[in-house]
């Protein structure tokens, strides 16, 4: 028989067997690991009992199946760890707890509680074995009173050993029915264990200084002589510590990036070989040696935790029309700021200085090889060929049949294993003797990919140049080139074994300004359709090939010339793409039996002129659009998408697939690139589509308040940064002011002892054109409960400076700041106050209040709009107040009377207020303006309720997307969440049908896709607190509704029957949805 044991409030599950247990709420599964199939699960939630007053035994048999839970009443009040022990004949467990003498207070810091205790209390530990007869515990074999004062974690050591590891905050004690052994340690609290051998003879311990320790427990056959403890490095702060072998150990830490490292062996504790992970995630390896700085871990891998996220901006830092969102991440030395990024990374592999350059193109030598041989870039009166040599790294060569005296205006690969360069002549300049106009000439030079050498050139007529060209990427049985010169000409060339052959010439009205004639159709092989854009005309045409008939005319209005024209296929259905000098591309969907343009759609992409190439990504095609915003355009679910890529600006880009990175490439289906930026080639692979990139900026202190300035182009942060004083720890608190792109410290404020920053704002006030920092603080007093003292501090940026300009003294903790008409709003501890910015006679100024609101527990979270002002109350929930002018008086309108623990509140519009609470829940208040009663106009009607599972921190307005103006989707607005366990939502407002169609879309999700284990979507989705449980309403959840697209074809049928609607129309409304994110 195998036993499950659990007190509320403490880590105390322990199951025997090839199993894993989850829990859901009070819900209890096991499941298989190699399967995932669940064997057993039960409901065993009790409302009988206080948690402190029992543990709940959940047996279970040996084939896995769950048996009647019950309750064993425990005398101990105050559990601090629970553990079952090993290699007891009955089953038994060991209860580290301590008797409190009383208890101080009740204290609310950052959303969560704590409770401030006599430490000078010992702590005990006490066994008992469970009686399944009696149901009721039994005394057990041994117990140990009076253990280190900060003892608090609980190791069960396996046989052939037996007993438990004690972990206190100075000692570490063995504890067994015929051993105690204890030794000393360096002040620390543990965070995580992990068990190195089988037998349990050595144990990591990771502390919360991120410290890694080994302990080793000594031991002659079965009798422990002694403990040694040996420190190994620092890693993240620890939550988890897992070794898996060979001296590789994951460590997962709640604070910071997960790792995986390479721990070493230390030969005197005879370590082995082992590797670490942490949240962080990290993967360490621990080596042999330790490093120069007498560290055994060697940090593998880290895996990216933006947890916990106290506070976040949205901001568009490159002014690209794209939110992206700034983070105070982890704790303690951990902390950081993450700028997360929705779009695509571009990770680079090579990269060199090249100024000026004009174009490029990728060449291989043989027109069988694999991989791409040659780089051309072209300068304004040069061209250089590029290569990757054995160092893989990129160097100059030559191609002898090419001219690298002038422009390369483009090269591609032809039949035959030849090249192909399009160029003007050098110019030998002499004047006529009427005129004076210089005479230049073009041409095109057929080489052998194999010799190098010419082998063939086409010039053109004397007095005219080559100014656009292009040909088809097919490696078919044919290549064309298409040629427009000065003066309106359009040349075709079909190219031939060393031979360049004129097909067809005919003359425009106009000049040229781009062309395409990529093979898209049935036939990928063969190009029948050449698109040309016109200057003058503004107006972009389709030829047929090869006899250059013009099909269709389509004119783009405006006065932006197009400058560069892509004929492409995504998913079956023919395009052509129009990049207009002015950052807008136009797109339209071709007929390749009429070439008819139909569906015509406009966005914006940039400000300054696009070019179009296409490149693969996963054996898809894709476009890139190079401009001042570079953009890949892809197609999903026959729609056409645009994602940013994470560069500032790009001029050029070719694919650019080598030798040198193949298992970037080839392994994964993604080619590399050639992308020319700022001065800059860089060869690089790309990310997946869509997918969030994050960059870190380590602080190695705690973030805690954010805000950007757009006007100085700085981000201001309150910070906490511990300090490791001997035995003591110091925190010091400061205003820190960064630079908004470099992401530099450039100056700092510090705060006074014990006064800490609790909100901060960049506003402006009336009759004032400066923009100001202003922070809220707060004294916490180590004698009191509750802080009676707080300052407010306008800052003003003056060289890149934080100038301290005002500050007032306020009486408690500045908890919320807002802009308000001109004024500040501060919310300090129970009252709402109104500031107003005032000039003194000596032209300096100061805030004068003019006006507040009491009535509040602790008002934590306040939004305004208007004259409105919302508040989020430790414990009452969500008010309404309203600024009345004329009488110069905040007054209560509304509020909900419900009983909520806030932690977060928001406006969606004017009458509907978004709120989160400490139980995971969301819920939305309507305010009643329609109500034929003062009473019910008073009161905040609760009209949304979900629970979300995250304990939400911050709410913000933006978005993550670039929000194309052609579609419904991209006029929803949109809010964004993060929470204590790093997750970062959206929360749409969506209209009243579709909402109504999501719905029903979600009730026949939940009959076909079941939770794992069984467990119920909509239980889980119910909104749950200690008063009440109810299902949830007026909330849909997004990632059960974009699962639709995962299901397999036959589930996608079943559910398109019952909601009467296509399968393809399904997909395309809920991809519709997956672009809000």
């Amino acid at each position: 028989m195998n036993f499950i044991f659990k007190v509320a409030g403490v880590s105390g599950f322990l199951a025997q067997g090839a199993g894993i247990l989850l829990c859901s709420e009070m819900k209890i599964e096991q499941q298989h690991w190699n399967f995932f199939d669940p064997i057993a699960m039960g409901d065993v939630s009790d409302r009988i009992g206080r948690p402190t007053d029992n543990g709940q035994v959940i047996p279970f048999d040996n084939k896995g199946q769950l048996k009647e839970a019950f309750n064993i009443r425990l005398e101990e009040l105050q559990v601090l760890d629970i553990k079952f022990l090993y290699g007891c004949s009955r089953p038994t467990i060991v209860v580290l707890y301590q008797v409190l003498s009383y208890v101080l207070a009740s204290l609310v810091v950052e959303n969560s509680r704590f409770f401030l205790q006599d430490n000078k209390d010992a702590r005990h530990v006490k066994t008992y074995e469970v009686s399944l007869k009696d149901k009721d515990f039994v005394e057990g074999p041994w117990s140990q009173n009076n253990l280190d004062n900060g003892a608090d974690l609980l190791i069960p050591v396996p046989p052939p050993l037996c007993g438990v590891i004690i972990v206190g905050e100075e000692t570490i004690v063995y504890c067994s029915a015929t051993a105690f052994k204890a030794i000393p340690i360096r002040p620390s609290i543990t965070r995580a264990y992990g068990r190195v051998d089988a037998d349990g003879s050595r144990y990591l311990l990771g502390d919360h200084a991120g410290l890694l320790h080994l302990l080793v427990i000594t031991h002659e056959k079965e009798k422990v002589t002694g403990l040694k403890i040996e420190l190994l490095g620092e890693t993240s702060i620890a939550s988890t510590i897992s070794y898996l072998d060979n001296a590789f150990v994951y460590i997962g830490s709640s604070y910071g990036d997960s790792q995986l490292s390479l721990v070493a062996e230390a030969r005197r504790l005879n370590l082995g070989r082992m590797e670490v992970n942490m949240n962080v995630d990290l993967l360490i390896r621990l080596n042999l040696q330790p490093d120069a700085k007498g560290s055994y871990v060697e940090v593998l891998e880290r895996y990216v935790n933006l947890g916990p996220i106290v506070d976040f901006c949205v901001v568009d830092l490159e002014r690209q029309g794209q939110g992206q969102v700034v983070t105070c991440s982890g704790a303690y030395k951990d902390g950081s700021l993450r700028i997360v990024r929705n779009g695509i990374g571009i990770n680079e592999q090579a990269s060199v200085e090249l100024q000026g350059i004009k174009g490029m193109w990728s060449l291989k030598s043989s027109s069988d090889d694999v991989y791409d041989t040659f780089l051309v870039v072209s300068f304004i009166s040069e061209t250089r060929i590029l290569a990757m040599n054995l160092e893989d790294e990129l160097e100059e060569t030559e191609i002898e049949g090419f001219d690298s005296q002038v422009q390369t205006l483009f090269c591609h690969d032809a039949v035959y294993n030849q090249l192909v360069q399009v160029g003007p002549l050098r110019c030998y300049f002499f004047f006529h003797l009427l005129d004076g106009v210089p005479i230049t000439s073009s041409s095109v030079r057929l080489v052998s990919s194999v010799t190098r050498e010419l082998r063939n050139e086409w010039k053109a007529p004397s007095g005219y140049s080559v100014n656009v060209a292009t040909a088809n990427a097919s490696q078919a049985c044919f290549v064309f080139v298409l040629l427009a010169t000065g003066g309106g000409h359009l040349v075709y060339l079909e190219i031939g074994d060393g031979i360049l052959t004129e097909v067809k010439h005919v003359q425009l009205e106009y000049e040229i300004s781009c062309l395409d004639i990529n093979p898209i159709g049935e036939n990928p092989k063969y190009s029948q359709l050449a698109a040309v854009g016109m200057w003058t005309d503004i107006s972009v045409r389709i030829y047929s090939l090869p006899d250059l008939n013009l099909i269709i005319k389509e004119n783009l209005g405006g006065e932006i010339i197009p400058r560069s024209v892509l004929l492409c296929s995504f998913e079956g259905i023919s395009y052509l793409l129009c990049a207009l000098g002015d950052g807008h591309l136009l797109n339209f969907i071709l007929s390749m039996s009429t070439g008819e343009l139909t569906d015509r759609k406009k966005v914006s992409l940039g400000t300054q002129p696009i070019t179009l190439r296409t490149f693969t990504s996963k054996n898809a095609t894709h476009v890139f659009a190079a401009s001042d915003r570079p953009t890949v355009i892809y197609s999903s679910n026959k729609k056409l998408l645009y994602s940013n890529v994470n560069l500032k600006e790009v001029s050029h880009m070719c694919p650019f697939n080598t030798a040198a990175f193949p298992d970037r490439s080839f392994a994964s289906s993604v080619n590399s690139l050639a992308i020319a930026k700022e001065g800059e080639l860089t060869i690089g692979t790309i990310d997946d589509i869509q997918k969030l990139h994050i960059r870190s900026i380590p602080l190695g202190e705690h973030a805690r308040r954010i805000s950007h300035q757009e006007q100085t182009r700085t981000f201001a942060i309150c910070s906490l940064k511990y300090n490791q004083a001997s035995t003591e720890e110091t925190e010091m608190h400061f205003v820190r002011l960064l630079d908004d792109q470099t992401f530099e410290i450039i100056s700092t404020y510090a705060l006074d002892t014990y006064e800490c920053g609790c909100s901060i704002l960049s506003c402006s006030f009336s009759d004032d054109n400066n923009v100001y920092y202003c922070v809220g603080t707060a004294y916490v007093l180590p004698e009191e409960n509750e802080p009676t003292k707080g300052r407010i501090l306008v800052f003003a940026v003056e060289d890149g400076k934080l100038q301290l300009i005002a500050e007032k003294e306020t009486k408690g903790a500045v908890y919320s700041l807002n802009a308000f008409n001109g004024k500040l709003l501060a919310a300090i501890n129970q009252k709402i106050q109104l500031y107003k910015w005032m000039l003194r006679d000596d032209g300096t100024h100061e805030l004068q209040s003019e006006c507040g609101h009491h009535g509040h527990i602790l008002a934590l979270y306040v939004q305004t709009r208007g004259d409105f002002i919302v508040v989020g109350d430790l414990m009452k929930s969500i008010s309404l107040l309203i600024y009345k002018h004329e009488e110069g008086a905040i007054e209560e309108r509304a509020r909900d009377y419900n009983a909520n623990w806030m932690s977060a509140v928001e406006i969606l519009d004017d009458d509907i207020y978004l709120g989160a609470e400490n139980n995971f829940n969301l819920f939305t208040v309507r305010k009643n303006s329609e109500g034929t009663t003062d009473e019910e106009r008073a009161r905040l009607e609760v009209v949304g309720e979900y629970h979300l599972g995250e304990f939400v921190n911050r709410f913000r307005h933006g978005s993550l997307v670039m929000r194309m103006p052609d579609s419904d989707i991209g006029q929803i607005p949109t809010v964004i969440f993060g929470t204590v366990n790093g997750v970062i939502g959206v929360i749409a407002s969506l209209p009243h049908d579709q909402y109504i169609f999501l719905e029903k879309l979600q009730s026949n999700l939940r009959k076909v896709i079941k939770g794992v284990g069984g467990l119920s979507h909509e239980h889980w989705r119910s909104f749950y607190n200690e008063k009440k449980t109810v299902d949830a309403r007026n909330f849909l959840d997004g990632d059960l509704i974009e699962s639709f697209l995962d299901l397999s074809r036959g589930r996608m049928e079943e559910i398109s029957r019952t909601m009467g609607v296509s399968v393809e129309e399904l997909s395309k409304r809920v991809e519709e949805l997956t672009r809000l994110h």
